[in-house]
């Protein structure tokens, strides 16, 4: 079994896969409520709790699959892009493990692990492929012809989505991480609601932006009523 690691951010992740592709089984350490007091994630507190949590999800992990280090037969551990001290945390601790127990050791790029999460959960799924990479750091447009070819299409020129979601849910002084709040809210509203221009409408590009959406979002919740001032 190969054993996965992924620390590039704030969550920290374990996961036991089947040379063939199955997940045998997988936990996830959420820092959340570490984070939550200063509105975002702070990357110092953000590598000590992964240091603190990766071996003992991994313990966690192995005994729950009922399966011990004789029965790993490589260490799979994300290497970038992410917060540099996260990252290193899940490297340095994935390659003592590999060299302790003799296995190989194989470097993952988060953003192609993003691409290519698609083949676990759906039978069939085959190249090539549009994908669309929106997360709090990353907006990302690839044309996925096959395995390790990818033409990026379009990205962010300013902010992420994630993080455009995030900074209009502070604004409106809702706690942290407020994009799921805002998408939640959103979905429950009723009637017209506001209208923003669409960023580089009419522009020959596959590029986004957000800046600009973020900045009229502010003036909206402004003149409603609605803006919170940051403390």
């Amino acid at each position: 079994m190969l054993l996965a690691i992924e620390s590039s951010c704030d969550d920290t992740a374990v996961a036991l896969m089947t040379t063939d592709g199955q997940v045998v089984g997988s936990l996830i350490s959420s820092q959340i409520d570490a984070h939550k007091v200063y509105g975002g994630v702070v990357p110092e507190i953000a590598s000590r709790k992964h240091l603190a949590s990766l071996p003992l999800l991994v313990q966690s992990l192995l005994k729950q699959a009922g399966a011990g280090n004789e029965d790993l037969t490589a260490i799979a551990v994300t290497y970038a892009p992410g917060l540099i001290g996260s990252v290193l945390i899940g490297v340095n601790f994935a390659k003592s493990l590999a060299w302790g127990l003799d296995l190989p050791l194989i470097p993952v790029d988060h953003l192609e692990g993003h691409l290519l999460a698609s083949f676990l959960d759906h039978e069939g799924f085959d190249y090539p492929f549009l994908g669309l990479l929106a997360s709090g750091g990353h907006t990302h447009l690839y044309k996925v012809q096959a395995f390790n070819q990818y033409q990026l299409l379009g990205k962010t020129l300013d902010d992420a989505m994630g993080e455009a979601y995030d900074k209009a849910a502070k604004m409106l002084g809702l706690i942290y991480p407020g994009g799921p709040i805002v998408e939640k809210l959103a979905g429950l509203h009723e009637g017209k609601g506001a209208e923003f221009t669409i960023p580089l409408q009419g522009k020959p590009t596959l590029n986004f932006s957000f800046s600009g959406m973020k900045t009229a979002f502010r003036n909206h919740a402004i003149k409603a009523g609605i803006f919170v001032e940051k403390k």
